[in-house]
């Protein structure tokens, strides 16, 4: 059974059977065959042999596994829950009184859900977007449609993200385009401000590397490579922050650039109908993160008691002494927040009790919200919030201790890695990654030309599809993984290959340089290890095979720990630990943005550190026995 809470407005869809339209206070939510499941489990015979009940475990495992929750997208009019194993369903307003969620039937694997208030979406792992709605497909809007291949260039199908606005929906392709398709009724998909919707993808705006929207909101936010933020849409109530002098606005039909943002690093803007909130890093202030508003506050909750027209700071005692917000969402009228003391914190709209406070008077300001005992409350980091217009859930989703896969995947899309060319059946040239390769294939040059001989017999479709299983590890089409199962050497693992790589310098291509010398690595390699340059890698559009990072704060000692490690997920052995070296790694982590690996290399030194000086004490109090 999943951990996984619900509270807020129980309608349109009636997602748990037999409780009230407004649920006020969390409570478990479960799935309709989770409710079956207890049920039998409950008229089971007593007298059924050891066997029989073996069967009986084994499939309730394997149910077990196929709900493991990864992401929730819900609005007023549906809710989609994705699951690890790239499946998903949705509640739809078809029969209230009976919830009848159904099976989303696409062929790919899902990567991600997105739902608005009258259109949904979903990406797969192979980059296609397939979306419904009235907006989207008016002669059968309850038809999914691959909208990615829409859009008229050819070579730019392949979506890297997909994010639903009210009735609107806007696509990042790998080459770091936006597009949008649905309503342009406020401006929020910028094109010809007389038409009023568009049926297929418009590019909004180039050198993207992330989009922010709500499902319930009519204005949209595109943050380009620089950090530079721009928006369109409604701003009736000040919801883009652009200030007082352009509070009135209240349509905003041309991108424009949100001026006088916080210091510190964007990390996530989420909206509702008329507010926004935006969540910025600062690494030289306590706390690193904190969170900023703008909108009318007497129609949604900004956390504070007045209305602003910029992105202002929420401040409540309840941020205090907290290290981290984890993670935070908004509904069309309020907000809820996950901090990593474990702390839920609210504010805003409360008529359906979507805050879980037990009653239904709206909170102009933060306040902690109550919460049930969590099944896996001691790593409160795997938890996330999804609002819906009215609705909350605060869910667990297991954690991804590696993001190889996906990485591998954007890298794939991304020419500029590209040092190795395929031919497929019809002449269509495929570039792929020599480095990559020699991870999940057998080292020898024949497999390269097995793997040739395959592609080569091909279409473009089924060759694309070959690549990103030999990246992802994963079986996507069983057919052709059959094909190219024995070319796969799946039992390799990637920490023995990379201390291999940290041999050669030819797969070397970036350089860090500190105190006038130079260190080359991989920028695969960087992009597995460090968030830093993960974010430089793959948000960035322009070679950045020549940038050199000077970075001198490490002693020798200290970088030929990071350095081995950033190969073998290892501490070298024949190092010395001390208090000094640690808090420089400390540094250095902080610096290079590790702390989301696995393992951790901090926890890696210290354990080091604590057994180096166990063993000491007791070789000492060996030495003092003997001298006795």
């Amino acid at each position: 059974m999943n951990d996984c809470l619900f509270f807020g407005l129980n309608k349109n869809p009636k997602l748990i059977k037999n409780e009230s339209k407004k649920i006020k206070k969390p409570i478990q939510f479960k799935f309709e065959n989770e409710n079956e499941n207890e049920n039998e489990n409950e008229n089971e015979n007593e007298n059924e042999n050891e066997n029989e009940n073996e069967i009986e475990n084994e499939n309730e495992n394997e149910n077990e596994n196929e709900k493991q929750i990864k992401q929730i997208s819900s609005s007023f009019f549906g809710t989609i829950f994705l699951f690890k194993n790239g499946k998903a369903i949705e509640y739809l307003n078809e029969n209230d009184s009976n919830p009848n969620p159904k099976k989303i039937q696409i062929e790919e694997n899902i990567q991600k859900v997105t739902v608005g208030y009258a259109n949904e979406a979903i990406l797969t792992i192979e980059g296609n977007v397939f979306a419904k709605g009235r907006y989207i497909n008016p002669e059968n809007p309850n038809e999914f449609i691959n909208i990615s291949s829409l859009i008229e260039d050819t070579n730019d199908r392949i979506i890297q993200d997909v994010v639903c606005g009210y009735k609107s929906i806007y696509l990042l392709t790998s080459n770091q385009n936006t597009y949008g398709i649905g309503s342009n009724k406020f401006g929020e998909i910028f094109f010809d401000s007389k038409t009023r919707k568009t049926e297929k993808p418009i590019l909004i705006m180039k050198n993207v590397s992330k989009i922010f929207s709500g499902n319930d909101s009519r204005h949209v936010f595109l943050l380009n490579s620089n950090q530079e933020l721009f928006g369109c849409g409604d701003n009736n109530y000040g919801q883009l922050g652009l200030g007082e002098s352009r509070k009135k606005e209240e349509k905003i039909q041309e991108l424009t650039q949100i001026q006088n943002i916080p210091k510190g690093k964007i990390i996530d803007i989420k909206s509702g109908s008329c507010h926004s909130i935006m969540l910025i890093e600062n690494e030289n202030e306590n706390p690193k993160r904190k969170l900023y508003s703008t909108g009318d506050y007497l129609l949604n909750g900004l956390g504070k008691n007045e209305d602003t027209y910029e992105f202002t700071e929420i401040k409540s005692s309840l941020f205090e002494n907290d290290n981290n917000i984890l993670d935070f969402s908004c509904g069309s009228a309020h907000t809820l927040i996950l901090t990593s003391k474990s702390k839920l914190i609210g504010f805003g709209d409360n008529y359906f009790g979507q805050l879980g406070t037990e009653d239904t008077e709206t909170k102009s300001i933060p306040i902690q919200i109550e919460i049930p005992k969590l099944r896996f409350n001691e790593d409160i980091s795997n938890y996330h919030i999804s609002c819906g217009d009215y609705k909350s859930f605060l869910y667990y989703s297991s954690p991804s201790f590696s993001n190889l896969e996906e990485d591998l995947i954007k890298l794939f899309r991304r020419k500029e890695f590209c040092n190795i060319s395929f031919k497929t059946k019809n002449g269509e040239i495929i570039e792929a990654h020599k480095l990559i390769l020699k991870y999940r294939l057998n080292q020898n040059q024949n497999q390269i030309e097995k793997l040739q001989e395959i592609i080569s017999n091909k279409s473009i479709k089924e060759s694309n599809q070959i690549f990103e299983m030999i990246y992802s590890n994963r079986i996507i089409n069983p057919k052709l993984y059959s094909e190219i199962k024995e070319i796969i050497n799946s039992n390799e693992k990637i920490e023995e290959t990379m201390k291999r790589i940290y041999l050669n310098e030819n797969e070397k291509d970036f350089i860090i340089e500190r105190k006038e010398k130079q260190y080359k690595f991989p920028k695969l390699i960087l992009i597995m290890r460090s968030e830093l340059y993960r974010g430089m890698f793959l948000s960035v559009t322009e070679d950045n095979s020549n940038k050199v990072t000077d970075y001198s704060e490490l002693s020798n000692k200290s970088f030929q720990i990071f350095e081995y490690w950033i190969y073998s997920n290892q501490i070298k052995d024949e190092i010395q630990i001390t208090k000094e070296i640690i808090n420089e790694i400390q540094r250095g982590i902080d610096y290079f943005q590790l702390n989301q690996t696995n393992p951790n290399l901090f926890d890696l030194l210290t354990n080091k550190f604590k057994n180096e000086n166990l063993k000491r004490k007791k070789n000492k109090k060996k030495e003092n026995c003997l001298i006795f």
